[in-house]
């Protein structure tokens, strides 16, 4: 086990493990750590607690201190270069003619490496354009390219619930989205419907769906045949949400929405009826085979 405390060092960024040493931490607290890009600013987002070996990515690096006022200013100083900077950059951009597109820049702590974070369609040569910007800002620089998803948690914006997008509010990681998700959720297979800014399938699409997922394993089919309260019949839909399940009645042809705690299924009955005309069909055989 080792003691540890999360740090994260952007809004809704990914939650990093670091060693709390002597030092009381609390959530909110700005710090200074130790990381392999030199110093950074972070904010404790996890109290102090002891984890798995298992869940640690080694070397567990040290909180150096709690941030001072000197260093809360140096980091809006630092916001303010990184402005400057993405327009510096932006005029190398165009003078290069290179097809790419600048989303943001971020200036690490102690001033060590700028780094360009900035979207493309293929891969872009841009040699001349770090030496540009190194000539400019004498210092060490860095172009990363990065997926649609990740430009639309950094910039932000609403997404179609009108809400903002949870990438950029809360969600720490990408999780995987399938189109599967969407089928289970009996949700528009339309591309405009299920998609965010970023033009991939929703994250919120996932958030629901381990629920669908347990719940339908429990639930019966369309088309099973099942005992309701009201007779015997046909499951035609199922919802999820309510647990319940529409059912076509076979004695008046009645549509009836019925709990799934009221149905009890028939197709165990059906699938033995089965299996015994199947025995019988097999036992004929044997005995003309015996008579021959």
């Amino acid at each position: 086990m080792q003691r540890v405390v999360g740090v994260r060092f952007r809004r809704a960024g990914k939650i990093y493990y670091f060693d709390p040493g002597n030092l009381e931490l609390l959530p909110l607290q700005n710090v200074i750590v130790e990381t392999s890009r030199g110093l950074e600013f972070g904010e404790i987002v996890q109290e102090i607690k002891e984890v798995s070996d298992d869940e640690i990515v080694p070397p567990l690096r040290l909180v150096r201190r709690i941030a001072t006022e000197g260093d809360c200013r140096q980091m809006e100083g630092n916001r303010e270069k990184e402005n400057e900077a993405a327009k510096i950059c932006q005029e190398k951009i165009e003078k290069h003619n290179l097809e790419m597109k600048l989303v943001d820049v971020e200036y690490t702590f102690d001033h060590n490496k700028i780094i360009f974070y900035f979207t493309a369609e293929g891969r872009v040569d841009f040699r001349e354009l770090v030496r540009d910007l190194a000539a400019v800002f004498r210092t060490r620089i860095e172009l990363r390219q990065i997926g649609v998803r990740d430009e639309a948690k950094m910039i932000g914006g609403l997404g179609p619930c009108g809400r903002s997008l949870c990438c950029n509010t809360f969600l720490g990681d990408f999780g995987s989205v399938s189109i599967r998700m969407a089928k289970e959720q009996n949700l528009s297979l339309n591309p405009t419907k299920i998609s965010g800014i970023c033009g991939r399938l929703m994250c919120c699409l996932r958030y629901e769906a381990d629920h669908y997922e347990c719940t339908r394993k429990c639930c019966p089919s369309p088309g099973d045949q099942v005992t309701t309260p009201y007779g015997d019949g046909k499951v035609l839909s199922l919802n999820v949400l309510k647990e319940t399940v529409t059912v076509g009645l076979y004695e008046n042809g009645a549509h009836e929405e019925v709990p799934v705690n009221e149905v009890k299924g028939m197709e165990k009955k059906k699938v033995e009826k089965e299996q015994d005309k199947k025995g019988r069909r097999n036992n004929g055989g044997e005995k003309q085979k015996k008579g021959r």
